[in-house]
Parts: C-alpha cells; sequence; structure tokens
C-alpha cells in the first residue's frame, strides 16, 4: 500500500472543505413550515421541526445498520405522508425538498482560502470528493459557489453510489471511477469512521482533521486543520 506514489487527494466535503452547522431551533426553517402549512398540516413551528428530525434520526438509524444511503425525497415522503395522514404528491414533496436545502444550506460556510488551497494542491496532484450526502446536486452546487468546481476529477457521493461511507463500495466507486489503485491515493476528512477507517480497509492512506486529538490515530496520520495538507502530503512522497 505504502509502495505508490501519491497521485490523487480525495477529499471529504462537509466539515472538511465547508463548515456546516446542523439543522435545528437556531436556524430559520420557516419558508418550510409555510409550504407544509399550505399543503393542508397545521403542526407549529416547533413541532414541525420535531417531526423533521424525527423522521430523518429514523433513516439515518436505518443507514447506521448497513450504510445504505436514503435521499432527500425519502425523508421528505415519509415525512408528508406523516403529517398529512395520506401519501404526498411528488410534485409537493420536491417542493418541501428544495425549500428544505435553500433553507440547510445557509447553514454551510466555505472556509476563507479553500479556494487557495485546493488550486495549489491541483498543481501537483489530481482531486476527487467522496461524500455522503442525500442530494444529488448539494456538493457540486456549492462547489460551483466556491468556483473550485473544474479543479475535481470526480464528485463522488453516496447518494450515486447507494452506499455511504464507510461502506467499502463506496471508496471502490472512487478509485474506479479515477481509474488508480489504492495506493495512489490519499483520504482527507473529519471523520473517524468514514473518512480515516473505510479508507485504509480499502486500502487507502487517510489523514484525519482531528484539532481535539479525540482519535486514536499515529501522530503522522493527524491534522490540526485542512491548511496542514499540503506539507504532509509532501512528506508522504
Amino acid at each position: 500500500m505504502h509502495g505508490h506514489r501519491v497521485t490523487h487527494v480525495l477529499f471529504d466535503f462537509f466539515g472538511t472543505l465547508v463548515d456546516h452547522a446542523p439543522g435545528g431551533p437556531d436556524r430559520d426553517f420557516a419558508r418550510s413550515h409555510d409550504l407544509m402549512r399550505s399543503l393542508g398540516a397545521a403542526l407549529p413551528y416547533d413541532e414541525f421541526l420535531a417531526a423533521w428530525s424525527k423522521t430523518s434520526e429514523q433513516f439515518a438509524k436505518l443507514s447506521d445498520i448497513d450504510n445504505r444511503e436514503y435521499s432527500m425525497t425519502d425523508i421528505g415522503t415519509a415525512f408528508l405522508r406523516d403529517v398529512l395522514g395520506r401519501p404526498p404528491a411528488r410534485a409537493a414533496v420536491d417542493q418541501l425538498v428544495r425549500t428544505y436545502l435553500s433553507q440547510w444550506n445557509k447553514g454551510v460556510r466555505h472556509l476563507p482560502d479553500i479556494g487557495g488551497l485546493l488550486t495549489a494542491l491541483a498543481a501537483d496532484y489530481r482531486l476527487a470528493i467522496v461524500s455522503n450526502t442525500q442530494e444529488a446536486d448539494l456538493v457540486p452546487s456549492h462547489l460551483e459557489a466556491m468556483g473550485v468546481r473544474q479543479l475535481f476529477d470526480a464528485v463522488v457521493t453516496s447518494y450515486e453510489v447507494g452506499w455511504r461511507k464507510p461502506h467499502p463500495a463506496i471508496y471502490t466507486a472512487a478509485l474506479n471511477e479515477l481509474r488508480i489503485a489504492p495506493g495512489a491515493a490519499v483520504f482527507v476528512g473529519d471523520t473517524y469512521e468514514a473518512d480515516y477507517c473505510g479508507p485504509l480497509r480499502a486500502g487507502i492512506r487517510s489523514l484525519l482533521i482531528d484539532p481535539h486529538r479525540g482519535a486514536a490515530i499515529p501522530h503522522e496520520a493527524r491534522l490540526s486543520s485542512i491548511f496542514e495538507v499540503s506539507a504532509r502530503l509532501a512528506a508522504l512522497n
């Protein structure tokens, strides 16, 4: 595994290249709430948030069992079915998902200077994203907004693969799309199982953003921030 020269860097997205705040009472989902009410469900705002969270958590718990990915459409359909007491129209589900994501996206913060870092890395390595996400265009739209989409050879998502990290299928899908051996890549992310253990099991070297030193990993695999990655990659080659 360690005999190859590193030619490709695979990045997690949320928590690695962008910060994101979880949904909750401190976030404004008023438009989503208004839309739900217009469809016929009279839940107060706080109960709307609680019901949406409950539905999301049910899907997340199922995914935790086998790492099968679900979609925002799945969540929206189940949520509206529960609050309306009937199967919702697909158009209503799509409208709710679009509205919810537009508000959720306001909690995503593009890191200052991340474009400069990625541009510099792209001069020496081929870059790709491997991200868990429940919507096809969520990560690509952020990359476009950040002005860095053209720097990435591939954007591989759990939504498209059907399996989420740390399931081996998503790393295999990335390697196959890039047409590289595992030893040619390094994975960079911020979640121990998904971005460190999973890639290692697939034969991919891993660097974990772990500023609080909470993970039991070798010193050379730990990054205090994403902005240490260039020096660490240079040391690997």
